[in-house]
């Protein structure tokens, strides 16, 4: 297969890159935002310039996607390209409805279910699936949610006695702090992971040796378009998780912003491929049952939930349905056809998502209901709003 497929394996995990910045912006402003520690644009910038300086602190989890969850020698460009599609289209899909849905496990999703369709059963590295996403799924966000509720309660407690201009003052200052370094943190763990998936489409191209790790112009590549993604501002998620799950002020805020930052720093030290989205929700539900009065809006939570259940199997079939349909075609060929596929379909719902836009200026309006995750449509839409 020639190096027209290998390029467009890389502009494909670029993009995916660039969506999981816009779509996951709202893991580290969104409760900044809600409470107005940060104005949605300068939250917006702040979380960029952070997530570009973040992939380059730490390559373990890229390590993880690279080797650790399927048999490289299995692997060839049409499996590593469906799998990206998988990933993207479950994005896209999550980003129009402003669900917090989990990009890691999209992209995971996307490449076991290309691999299952190309290799079988025996290409899937099961426990490395098992011990470095599965498991972490399940814990991070009830580690998350305790983190915060006790954070938010201490909070509380300790600030009885100060008058609620000057508590939440001071406490928007170090929300700014924990946010940035939840934004931080964000870059340390899902750069990583569109690092891994293209240092594993180098190895199947024969570019790099088995276990390689990941060229620096990869890493300098992913960083960009993070970041770019992240500047942009996927302002539907973003209203759904500051204002659509809980009303968040200043201490949960805080309490919040600190316990997804230390559980996803903690989680990159160790190479676990951890979802940012569970981390983050899970602070904010737990900031909201913390806060005494369980203003947690549990038809949105639940929604939620689903949508994480089905990102894995649903990523899966998309991407195995992607790659029938490339080596159906075979060769160089297919990949460029999917791909045309793929710019088609992502074009299309971008269109139909203008059609009832959010902007930043939406981002502090009430949701028209207890279980509302999306405001009314903003009839001004700024020019980076993804």
């Amino acid at each position: 297969m020639g190096d027209t497929a290998l390029i467009l394996v890389v502009v494909t995990a670029l993009a995916f890159d660039f969506t999981n910045g816009f779509h996951d912006t709202a893991n580290a402003m969104a409760a900044s935002i809600a409470t107005k520690a940060l104005r949605p644009k300068a939250a917006v910038a702040v979380a960029a310039l952070l997530n570009l300086t973040g992939a380059f602190l730490s390559l373990s989890v890229a390590a993880t996607i690279a080797s650790g969850l399927v048999n490289t020698h299995l692997i060839t460009l049409p499996v590593v390209f469906a799998g990206l599609a998988g990933g993207i289209a479950w994005n896209l899909a999550t980003w129009y409805l402003g669900i917090p849905s989990s990009s890691s496990h999209a992209l995971i999703g996307g490449v076991i279910g290309s691999t299952l369709a190309a290799a079988g059963t025996d290409a899937v590295k099961w426990h490395g699936l098992v011990q470095k996403v599965v498991i972490p799924a399940v814990l991070a966000p009830v580690v998350a949610v305790l983190i915060a509720a006790l954070g938010t309660f201490l909070i509380y407690r300790i600030s009885r006695g100060v008058r609620p201009e000057t508590r939440d003052r001071g406490l928007r200052l170090g929300q700014v702090g924990a946010a940035s370094m939840m934004s931080l943190a964000h870059g340390t763990n899902d750069a990583q992971k569109t690092m891994g998936v293209i240092t594993l489409a180098l190895i199947a191209n024969g570019s790099l040796a088995a276990g390689a790790t990941s060229p620096f112009w990869v890493v300098v590549a992913c960083a960009v378009a993070l970041a770019l993604g992240t500047y942009c501002g996927g302002w539907r998620i973003i209203h759904t998780l500051g204002k659509g799950l809980v009303t968040i002020e200043p201490p949960q805020g805080l309490a919040a912003d600190s316990s997804s930052a230390a559980t996803i720093l903690l989680s990159s030290h160790f190479g676990y491929s951890l979802s940012t989205t569970h981390v983050a929700s899970g602070s904010i539900v737990g900031s909201g049952l913390g806060s005494g009065d369980g203003r947690v809006r549990w038809g949105v939570a639940r929604r939620m939930a689903t949508a994480w259940l089905l990102t894995l199997p649903a990523a899966g079939l998309v991407g195995a349905g992607c790659y029938a349909m490339v080596h159906g075609i075979g060769g160089t060929a297919g990949v460029v056809v999917g791909f045309a596929v793929l710019v088609a379909g992502s074009a299309a719902l971008f269109a139909r998502s203008r059609r009832a836009p959010v902007g930043h200026r939406d981002l502090h309006a009430e949701p028209a209901g207890p279980d509302a995750p999306t405001p009314a449509p903003s009839t001004t839409e700024t020019p980076v709003a993804a």
